[in-house]
């Protein structure tokens, strides 16, 4: 599993007090860096290679100003070209929103996608997710 924590901001927290919803995807994806890092580790975007497909988000319970959040993501099913991760967002050791997001490994200069390689395939099943629970913050 990957774990990244992020501190909520003040311009993220909308008028009934809590996290705006629209925020939860970009804290999704900022979870998803490791990953990116795997494709292309400098991550610049000349030879970018993961292209989101499908995203989707369940809001389980608010989230606040103040109180740190961990985004926690692990690889739920690795394909020939594309993968699944499956995501939570856990605040004072609650879970609060899960979501999941399917990337392709695609390569502009020849408009297609590529199959995923040995070495990032052997990465990601380190971090497979199994059912298993993310360890206290």
């Amino acid at each position: 599993m990957y774990q990244k924590v992020i501190d909520p901001r003040v311009s993220e927290t909308d008028g009934a007090g809590h996290i705006n919803n629209t925020v939860i995807p970009v804290w999704f994806e900022s979870g998803r860096d490791p990953i990116f890092r795997l494709f292309n580790p400098d991550l610049t975007f000349h030879d970018w290679h993961c292209v989101l497909l499908k995203m989707n988000a369940t809001y389980i319970s608010q989230l606040y100003y103040g109180m740190p959040i961990t985004v926690y993501t692990w690889i739920k099913r690795i394909g020939r070209t594309s993968f699944e991760v499956y995501e939570e967002i856990h605040q004072k050791e609650k879970v609060c929103v899960t979501g999941s997001a399917t990337y392709v490994n695609y390569h502009f200069d020849q408009q297609k996608s590529m199959p995923i390689p040995d070495e990032i395939r052997s990465q990601f099943e380190a971090h497979l997710y199994t059912n298993q629970k993310a360890t206290s913050e």
